[in-house]
């Protein structure tokens, strides 16, 4: 990666969009950042836009984390939650309107790569991840390298934690994002009869101080996330278990109100350090990492 040391990194999300200019190290030079459009042909004009925006002499290649399932070998988008992208030529599209290598994986698996490179998972090979935002995405790493099964493994987010629970856009019901996602929580806390637009922290200082209606909150939302997590370790046994996203570190707080309850699928949990900024700066660092390989 050393003869490639800037890549620009993009992260698409179910709200926003970021995008950054990464070195070798992941310390970002500079950023942007849009609310993300529906419309797919509409947001990737606006991705091009972000990249010609912070170009800069050496950088070569894009990486970008799309949220849904992604077949990384292929460069291709397979289907897609909040932003679907699967009937838009993304790749080549980048590739075609701003002369870079373009390379697309699931944004989850890109914030994964982030905490082993730079973050708090610095130095595991085995490790699986959760990223709690509008949506839930998941990842596993093992023996040090992304699992991808056939092709798009890691879409943890559709663990099923409620049988015959709500629809979720999977095409499945009871699924871990329709009920311990951002969105799920807004749900939770319109349900309790509490103001619209109560935060997470706001929530979990309410059930702190005792507040019966923000600890129920809290349970709705920590409860199947923590059934998740379980069924996860159980699976993969891996030796640290991530939360990130813009509420990752909201949720790991909130299992607090839902301990692990097996000896045998207990994990160390902890919040993820990059916080937001780990999508892009993972998705640039596989970026230049492919381009290295493709060189």
């Amino acid at each position: 990666m050393h003869s490639q040391p800037h890549a620009i990194g993009i992260d698409i999300g179910g709200t926003n969009v970021r995008a950054a200019c990464v070195d070798a190290s992941g310390r970002i030079l500079e950023r942007l950042a849009e609310k993300t459009l529906r419309d797919g042909p509409a947001l990737v004009a606006r991705l091009v836009a972000m990249i010609r925006a912070l170009d800069r002499p050496g950088v070569a290649t894009v990486g970008v984390g799309v949220p849904g399932r992604v077949d990384a070998r292929r460069n291709q988008v397979l289907s897609g939650g909040y932003v679907d992208l699967s009937t838009v030529p993304l790749a080549q599209t980048i590739e075609r309107e701003t002369g870079k290598r373009a390379f697309i994986d699931n944004d989850c698996n890109m914030a994964l790569v982030a905490e082993v490179v730079a973050g708090v998972a610095r130095g595991c090979r085995h490790v699986a991840m959760l990223t709690i935002g509008t949506g839930i995405g998941g990842a596993v790493m093992a023996e040090g390298a992304v699992l991808r099964g056939r092709c798009s493994a890691g879409q943890l987010g559709h663990v099923t934690v409620e049988a015959g629970g709500l629809a979720c856009n999977c095409g499945r019901r009871g699924c871990v994002e329709t009920t311990s996602s951002g969105t799920a929580l807004g749900r939770h806390i319109a349900e309790a009869g509490l103001p619209a637009g109560t935060s997470a922290d706001e929530i979990l200082a309410l059930a702190r101080g005792g507040d019966l209606r923000a600890i129920r909150v809290v349970q709705a939302w920590a409860g199947p996330l923590r059934a998740a997590i379980d069924s996860i370790v159980a699976s993969v046994d891996p030796e640290l278990f991530l939360l990130g996203g813009g509420l990752g570190e909201a949720a790991c707080a909130a299992l607090e109100w839902a301990p692990a309850l097996s000896p045998w699928y207990q994990c160390p949990v902890r919040s993820a350090t990059l916080g937001d900024d780990a999508g892009v700066i993972g998705a640039a660092l596989a970026g230049a990492e492919q381009g290295v390989r493709a060189s």
